[in-house]
């Protein structure tokens, strides 16, 4: 594939790290769930980020296909992504499973890679207690 010349600055790597971004970076995480409403969605999203177990929330609509007492379902659903630290998500899963109205919430959770030093700053400081 050929970029344009303008693109192609961007697919070099980096010549520097920012100090001290390597660090911030590595602990934050993405922590993901669904349910089936926007009301809850939104309720779940303003919950966790009001008590600052997560930076923000994201809410996105999907579809799911997956396997339920002993039958393939599919449903519409809504995606929640918190942006947090690895040190809070013992307390993101628990706040999740307290206010969640599945019986099996899907709750996991993925390191952000690569975060912008900057963006990784506010994360730190949105989760501060």
């Amino acid at each position: 594939m050929v970029y344009p010349m303008s693109l192609s600055v961007y697919l070099s790597p980096p010549t520097s790290v920012t100090p001290g971004s390597e660090e911030i970076a590595m602990t934050a995480i993405a922590v993901v769930t669904t349910v089936a409403s926007r009301k809850d969605a939104r309720s779940l999203a303003r919950a966790i980020v009001e008590a600052r177990l997560a930076a923000c929330a994201q809410i996105s609509r999907i579809e799911s296909i997956y396997a339920w007492k002993g039958a393939l379902e599919t449903g519409k659903e809504y995606r929640v992504l918190f942006k947090t630290l690895d040190e809070h998500y013992a307390a993101v899963e628990r706040a999740i499973l307290d206010l969640h109205p599945y019986e099996v919430p899907a709750i996991h959770a993925f390191p952000m890679m690569h975060v912008a030093p900057a963006y990784a700053a506010w994360i730190e400081e949105s989760v501060a207690a």
